[in-house]
Parts: structure tokens; sequence; C-alpha cells
């Protein structure tokens, strides 16, 4: 299944110079999800992945999913404030500034095998933030699994040592 047909690309958004890549149109086809869904989940079925961790916000839509599919739970990643329990944070650099994630400080256990899911790996920065919270919790990460990959942003140089999946990939 070609999922590129699928994504839709929008030139200025949310500012201009800015190629965005719309990935509505993907959700709203059932049959186009669920094969997506099928590619995302195939390399962890029965690798005994306890949580998918998903990054706010897609990363909710593909992670509870995946996690369904892999028989696993799922932990949301969230921007700041967000979160009702005692969580920990961890800020990362933007082009343009700062941005910061957290995670329930009881949401990962010491050895706790994980995978972590978000929409489009681009730059890196968000995905390490989500990593660095892995490891501060004691978590065993098996991999980070994205819908889409930016590969001219190069955000996989800031993942190395990390097993990173991706479906599409544009050049």
């Amino acid at each position: 299944m070609d999922l590129k047909k699928h994504i839709r690309h929008i030139q200025d958004f949310p500012k201009p110079g800015i190629l965005f890549y719309d990935i509505t149109t993907l959700l709203g086809d059932a049959k186009v999800l669920s094969g997506a869904l099928d590619m995302l989940s195939e390399p962890f079925v029965g690798k005994g992945i306890d949580s998918v961790i998903g990054i706010e916000s897609r990363g909710f839509i593909f992670g509870s999913a995946v996690a369904d599919r892999i028989g696993a739970g799922f932990i949301p990643i969230r921007k700041p404030g967000k979160l009702p329990a005692e969580s920990i944070k961890e800020t990362y650099e933007l082009e343009y500034g700062q941005d910061s994630l957290e995670i329930h400080k009881d949401a990962v256990v010491s050895g706790q095998k994980v995978l972590i899911l978000d929409d489009v790996l681009a730059t890196g920065g968000t995905a390490l933030a989500a990593v660095n919270l892995v490891n501060k919790l004691g978590g065993d990460l098996h991999g980070v699994a994205f819908l889409i990959e930016l590969l001219f942003l190069d955000g996989r140089k800031k993942l190395q040592g990390q097993n990173v999946y991706s479906i599409v990939q544009y050049e």
C-alpha cells in the first residue's frame, strides 16, 4: 500500500516556507488507516513490549492503536501542565526556542519494555526528549517508530543507538 498517495501536502503551513504533510486524509480512510497501523505494528508483534508511549498529540492516535494490536498498554507523553499526577520534564531545543515534554513519574518502571511512537520524525528533538524521559525512568527502550520520516531534516542522527523505524520517507 502506497501511503504517500493518502498524505496531503500543504504549502506554507503553519508558516511561509514550510511544506506540511497532512495525515488527516490518511486517517479518514478506514482501509488506509488500518494498513498503516498494520505496518507500524508488525515489527513489534511478539517482542514482549509492555507499553507503547505516544507523544502528544498525533502520537496518541497511532500509539494507542498500535498498543492494542501488539497487546501492550499505552502511556502518554504530554506538553507541560497536562498530566494530573507527579511528572518529570525534559526540555529540548527548537529552531526558534525551547519546548518541553512530561511523563508521569510512575508511568514506566525500571526494566519495562517500551516502544515510543509518533507521527513524524523531523529534526529529532521531540523524539530525543521522549527517549531521555524513558531513560530517566529506567525503561528498556525497544524502538522509536514513526509513520513519516523527513530524511532531509536528518532527525535520525539525534537518535543514534536507537532502533528507529518509519514506514513513509520523504527525501
